[in-house]
């Protein structure tokens, strides 16, 4: 067995590049893992960043220079977020207290509804067992309560450190966006020299990067917009917050539309009941997430459908356990950064081969 691994450790990483690609990896990883949390204005600022490139480079190729560019995207930037947080921000705000003091009632009444199961399907649903399993959901909620009352006293105690990041973050991307090219360069300055597959692997995921931070905003934007605007026509109550929901929900591939449906389901059911506005619901929230998964994300992220589900999710529940949010963010990229690194050392693997063979 002994004899087998460095068999295969040989064949990887004998080449110095792949041997420097390893370590370079492990040290980030280490990194992230014990001061990831204290970075978070960083890694925001960088998201933003990224998103904003494309613009500035656009720019700059009619001849603009690249700081006034960067300030005339940084303040459009800041100019629509702060409209679209006046805007949008009370109503969805509003909308949420109200769904707070009827969550009861919609509990209730889902409760009711599954109490009535037993009598309906005597022979596969037992009536003790459902007073179980309300009762221990019912605790469970209990709980998830008291942590969203205990996690609202805590964040006003970090509302200095919000103004903060406010001041923080734009004035980062703005140098982020001004002197990239002085900034990739001061980070080429601390990678070791044997870096062939390091600049293979770095250029690959610059890429994936930019266009996956994109191309997630785009899709936040286009699904939540359409579920808002469906729900509204539709007369659903909550729209604006359930579509905000649903628009955020694709930050986690496959569970964040699993979660987000249940809310969406017992709106409409507290509302309506079985009743065919019910299910005409149930059916648009089904059209839009097909055509979500089935159009709007191959056209998206063609590179990223290329994963298979299954490597996704376990990216996400990987990654989110590590670095939590960003770790599901990310989880896509950092998919695909493994998949770029067995590429890589494959690459290699062959390289080196062939040059023992000659």
């Amino acid at each position: 067995m002994i004899n087998v691994l460095e068999h295969w450790y040989k064949r990887k990483f004998s080449d110095p590049d792949s041997s420097m690609l390893l370590i370079l990896l492990f040290l980030v990883s280490l990194f992230l893992i014990l001061w990831g949390h204290m970075l978070t204005p960083v890694f925001v600022a960088v998201t933003i960043a990224y998103l904003l490139d494309w613009p500035v480079a656009r720019m700059s190729k009619f001849g603009i220079s690249r700081a006034y560019a960067s300030t005339l995207v940084l303040i459009a930037f800041i100019s629509i977020s702060i409209l679209v947080v006046v805007g949008l921000l009370p109503a969805i705000w509003q909308q949420g207290v109200n769904f707070m003091r009827e969550l009861p009632q919609i509990w209730g009444q889902g409760q009711e509804w599954v109490m009535t199961l037993p009598d309906k399907y005597p022979d596969y649903i037992r009536g003790d067992e459902i007073e179980k399993m309300l009762s221990g959901v019912n605790e469970r909620v209990v709980e998830v309560g008291e942590q969203v009352i205990s996690a609202s006293v805590s964040s006003l105690v970090d509302l200095a450190a919000l103004l903060i990041y406010l001041i923080l973050v734009p004035l980062m991307v703005f140098f982020m966006l001004k002197d990239k090219g002085e900034l990739m360069d001061h980070f080429t300055i601390l990678l070791p020299k044997r870096r062939r597959l390091i600049k293979q692997v770095g250029t690959e995921m610059n890429v994936q990067i930019m266009n996956y931070i994109r191309g997630k905003v785009v899709e936040i934007i286009i699904v939540g917009g359409v579920s808002a605007i469906t729900f509204a026509l539709m007369d659903l109550r909550y729209a604006l917050l359930l579509g905000v929901l649903v628009g955020f929900s694709v930050l986690i591939p496959f569970i964040g539309a699993a979660v987000v449906t249940l809310p969406v389901l017992a709106v409409a059911l507290f509302q309506w009941g079985i009743s065919p506005n019910f299910y005409y619901i149930v059916v648009a929230y089904g059209i839009i997430q097909a055509l979500d998964g089935n159009l709007l994300v191959p056209l998206l992220f063609s590179e990223a459908v290329s994963l298979h589900p299954v490597y996704i999710i376990i990216a996400v529940l990987f990654f989110g356990s590590l670095w939590g949010f960003w770790g599901v963010f990310f989880a896509i990229p950092l998919a695909t950064l493994v998949k770029a690194l067995i590429n890589a050392w494959s690459g290699s693997e062959g390289t080196i081969e062939e040059g023992e063979a000659s």
